[in-house]
């Protein structure tokens, strides 16, 4: 069997599958995150140990003596800085953590960051948080032995290593992301060092091996290796069987993301994709990434009183956009404005506008975010052949209609079960374990294809524009 550990920022999830990739058993535990000041957001790692003893404790119930390998998944950008006694110094600054805004306009100003890393350095990445520290908590900066990323403090935990693989290093922005390394000059102009990081794996490469007291703890044979595993959405990539060019997936979570697999590096910062490696050898990703997909509905659900499933339940078939339209930027953008400053908005309201409407304004806001996102990658040359929709979001036949008639792209939909970061990582410790490659890592079983309503085409190409509009129109207001 093979294990696979997904941090999220609410939880952490495992799956358990066999070597026919069958999920054997499923468990996970609850996380909270703190915000103890506007725009901050922070976790104690010690949280995601106990979770982590809590998971496995779930599935040692199932009997874990089979087990071969484990593999890691998790959010993205956090900086976990450890002393020279790999003791926490303060709570984990999060990925969604915009306090060192400044801090990463300044360092994105050096030519030298974009050209290096392939990405635009923002304030969510691990580089600006760590120059905040030195500016804000000098006495905790000087003694930062090493920074983790928070799978990788997992690791530790599991492991005793510090070891970070390609896909999670990528989104530190001191990461040459061509030459699959740590850059050297741009750890330097952090006022960091190469020795303040982890040694570097491939996401499909043996890491470590369990520590034998956690083995014997939890009934895990000894010996049991731990894989590189992946960031997040490299990891739901494998999951997904996103791993040659052409392949793509759209994620309909918390936040969005269009995530397209490329056999090579064509990085293009300006257009405020990310460009990372791929959790497998010598692949790389591209992902356009908004920070309101389903957190966009779950908020007008909140403030319509009703649940995000009645708002959408009752759409029935897909019509063109109305006047109503709306900006799903409620904590500001990523991919392709690169602003986290800019706020939402509903435009366009009239006496028309009821529930509805609104709901359906939601979505297509929503969608054509995804939009711009797709326009985004194919600046750089991505050509998505083939897509994939995950997520909460794509429970809704509507919004995964409004999105293939958008994009203009048949939308295919897995049958159900949960192919996201946990299943990748255990596809991740399978290929560690075996020295399996990226063909095993197959697509699921689709249950139904959506395609683009061409009547509509016109009219959301038209709506598009209006979105487009719009953006430019409320920038500098909110």
């Amino acid at each position: 069997m093979y294990l696979g550990l997904d941090l999220g920022t609410s939880g952490l999830k495992s799956i358990l599958i066999d070597d026919a990739q069958n999920v054997v058993a499923e468990a996970s535990a609850p996380l909270s995150v703190k915000r103890p000041h506007d725009g901050w957001s922070e976790q104690m790692p010690s949280d995601w140990i106990g979770a982590a003893e809590s998971v496995l404790g779930k599935l040692a119930r199932h009997g874990l003596g089979a087990l071969r390998g484990i593999g890691l998944s998790g959010q993205m950008h956090g900086a976990t800085l450890l002393d020279a006694a790999d003791d926490v110094l303060r709570p984990c600054i999060l990925w969604n953590d915009t306090r060192a805004h400044a801090e990463a306009r300044v360092l994105d100003e050096d030519p030298d960051f974009r050209a290096i890393t392939g990405n635009i350095v923002f304030p969510g990445f691990t580089a600006p948080k760590l120059v905040w520290v030195a500016r804000h908590e000098p006495a905790i900066f000087a003694q930062v032995a090493r920074v983790l990323l928070p799978k990788d403090y997992l690791r530790l935990w599991l492991t005793g290593e510090h070891v970070a693989e390609m896909s999670d290093a990528a989104g530190t922005s001191w990461f040459d992301t061509g030459r699959r390394d740590w850059s050297d000059a741009l750890l330097a102009k952090t006022g960091m060092t190469r020795a303040q990081m982890p040694r570097l794996v491939e996401g499909s490469e043996v890491s470590g091996i369990l520590r034998p007291e956690l083995a014997e703890r939890f009934g895990i044979p000894k010996g049991v290796v731990v894989a590189g595993g992946g960031g997040d959405n490299a990891a739901s990539g494998i999951g997904v069987g996103v791993v040659k060019a052409g392949q793509a997936f759209v994620s309909l979570g918390t936040s969005g993301v269009l995530f397209a697999a490329n056999d090579g590096y064509q990085p293009d910062p300006a257009t405020a994709v990310h460009t990372f490696c791929h959790a497998l050898p010598g692949t790389w990703h591209q992902m356009g990434v908004i920070l309101a997909a389903t957190d966009a509905l779950n908020w007008f659900a909140r403030l319509a009183g009703s649940a995000a499933s009645d708002l959408t339940a009752d759409l029935g078939g897909l019509i063109a956009p109305e006047k109503t339209l709306f900006l799903p930027y409620l904590g500001g953008e990523r991919t392709p404005l690169n602003d986290a400053a800019i706020r939402g908005a509903f435009i366009g309201l009239e006496h028309a506008t009821d529930r509805t409407a609104a709901t359906r304004a939601v979505l297509e806001g929503v969608t054509f975010a995804i939009r711009d996102c797709r326009d985004a990658l194919a600046a750089t040359g991505t050509k998505i052949e083939s897509l994939l929709a995950v997520g909460g979001g794509s429970r809704s036949r509507y919004w995964c209609q409004a999105i293939a008639t958008a994009l203009g792209t048949p939308v295919s939909l897995p049958v159900a079960g949960d192919f996201g970061g946990a299943f990748g990582a255990a596809r991740l410790a399978l290929m560690a374990a075996t020295g399996a490659g990226a063909e095993i890592a197959t697509q699921p079983t689709i249950s139904a294809v959506i395609e683009p309503v061409l009547a509509l085409s016109d009219a959301f190409d038209e709506g598009h524009a209006r979105y487009r509009r719009a953006a430019a129109a409320i920038r500098g207001l909110t």
